[in-house]
């Protein structure tokens, strides 16, 4: 039974998200719904990463309510709970702080993220070998060691 309650709770989440994010669009050439954004997120977390945890599956959902909608920290709390807050706290940018110190990466940050970008690489081999290719010879450049294509 505590699956059947960790998918509510996860529905619960995307329908809030969902709510909160229904008037914004994507930047895309599409104008996609910016609700395929967080819940592409909570995909590739469960489906790549192989995340269960049901606060973590709820944060990724709720990641950008804050930072974008007019939800409170205080709200989430009291909605999913103090950890699934804690989370969200987590990858929210500082609104109070200027855009370019709130997006200013530092050297290390940007390597840490390359790093993960070529575990999540490796994850999807096969899927295009020209695309791949190009990130190996990326992560080279980087000093990332990577296996061969």
């Amino acid at each position: 039974m505590a699956m059947i309650a960790d998918v509510a709770l996860i529905l619960e989440a995307t329908d809030f998200a969902a709510e909160k994010h229904r008037q914004q669009r994507r930047k895309d050439v599409d104008k996609t719904p910016y609700i395929n954004h967080p819940i592409g997120v909570a995909r590739i977390l469960s489906r790549e990463a192989g995340i269960t945890d049901t606060a973590v599956l709820q944060a990724a959902l709720l990641h950008d309510t804050v930072e974008d909608t007019d939800t409170t920290f205080l709200e989430i709390e009291e909605r999913f709970g103090l950890e699934v807050r804690r989370i969200v706290e987590e990858v929210t940018d500082d609104k109070t702080l200027p855009k370019m110190e709130r997006k200013r990466w530092t050297k290390e940050r940007v390597q840490e993220y390359f790093q993960w970008a070529s575990e999540v690489v490796k994850g999807l081999r096969g899927t295009n070998a020209v695309l791949e290719k190009s990130l190996h010879q990326l992560f080279m450049d980087r000093g990332i060691a990577v296996d061969t294509v």
